[in-house]
């Protein structure tokens, strides 16, 4: 017999042991599959979460969703790589999330996961299990994940493969910024970073607060690379470019980075990546490095391979709210067979 149940307080998670377990970390796989994380997003993003948690045993499947536009949606924001399922190693993922999708069917008209990978069978494992219950689904890519495999290469092998133009700014430009690569939270190094953030190329920072947190969360962890770049100034060395990774289990992840426009001349930024895909390859011995979602052409320098990300929105179509959704799907279909017609 499968269970399901609703968690808005995920404070309540911590009294079930076997699910403490699973969203602790403790598997060692991505901050996004984290309670921490999504606790985060709850105390600092302005969401509204609710964890749909199927249990048999002592096996669990987590959806992580949040009420949003009337409807339900993937925990998740623009800081996070991916979404999928969180389900305990070994448990019948296809049973226990075939029952969430049942039992949401009573509780929404509308769910929409985006972020989802296809490379884990997460994208699978949710098309079947919501189709088998009577869901109308409509899947379209909606992001890029640029990721390097190092097959065991040194960064020494690795940086002998980067394109020519990476190599030849390294030789020029590296010696003209010192850098330093942290493995714990410093607060005057972050305050650096938001300066250089400020004074980049970015767009305004989407919730500061929650990237602090975060950053002082995986420092505390053990898990935190951050990394700063200073270049010699009037009144002594000033931080030119900064970057925020993480690394757990085998893989780092490049949260955030950023450089002065006032110093692109000295290509800091090229500097502070080498030095710090030199630190998670030969120090930390990570297999993979994800640099996230976004299709951005720097990012091609540095990664080697592109992985899709999905989004899936499923309907109930017996739902009256569903309906108008569902005929612009159909006349959207209907129009693309006639002009390829």
């Amino acid at each position: 017999m499968i269970e399901v149940e609703y968690h808005s307080d995920l404070k309540e998670v911590q009294s079930d042991p076997a699910l403490a377990a699973l969203l602790g970390g403790e598997a060692g796989t991505a901050p996004f599959d984290r309670l921490d994380w999504w606790q985060a997003l709850a105390d600092h993003c302005a969401m509204e979460p609710l964890l749909v948690v199927a249990r048999k045993g002592s096996m669990r499947a987590v959806l992580p969703l949040r009420r949003a536009n009337g409807r339900l949606e993937a925990l998740a924001n623009w800081y996070t790589f991916r979404t999928r399922p969180v389900i305990t190693p070994g448990a019948d993922a296809a049973a226990l999330l075939s029952a969430i999708a049942r039992d949401l069917a009573a509780r929404s008209h509308r769910v929409v996961f985006s972020g989802v990978p296809d490379e884990d069978g997460s994208l699978a494992l949710l098309q079947s299990a919501f189709a088998a219950s009577g869901w109308r689904i409509d899947c379209e890519p909606c992001d890029t994940n640029h990721v390097l495999e190092l097959a065991g290469r040194s960064y020494g092998e690795y940086l002998a493969m980067r394109p020519g133009k990476v190599r030849t700014t390294l030789r020029r430009k590296a010696a003209k910024v010192e850098v330093e690569v942290l493995r714990h939270f410093d607060a005057d190094v972050w305050a650096d970073y938001e300066t250089i953030y400020q004074s980049s190329w970015k767009p305004a920072e989407g919730s500061p607060a929650f990237l602090r947190a975060f950053a002082e969360a995986e420092g505390a962890a053990g898990r935190l690379r951050l990394a700063i770049a200073r270049a010699p100034g009037e009144g002594g060395p000033r931080a030119v470019a900064a970057q925020m990774w993480t690394v757990e289990g085998n893989t780092a992840f490049i949260h955030k980075l950023a450089h002065m426009e006032d110093a692109r001349e000295l290509s800091p930024g090229t500097t502070l990546s080498a030095a710090l895909f030199e630190h998670v390859i030969d120090i930390d011995r990570v297999a993979i490095v994800d640099f996230g979602t976004g299709d951005d052409p720097y990012k091609r320098d540095w990664m080697e391979q592109v992985r899709t990300r999905y989004r899936l929105d499923m309907l109930r179509p017996r739902h009256p709210r569903s309906w108008p959704v569902l005929v612009r799907r159909m006349l959207s279909r209907l129009a693309r067979r006639a002009n390829h017609g």
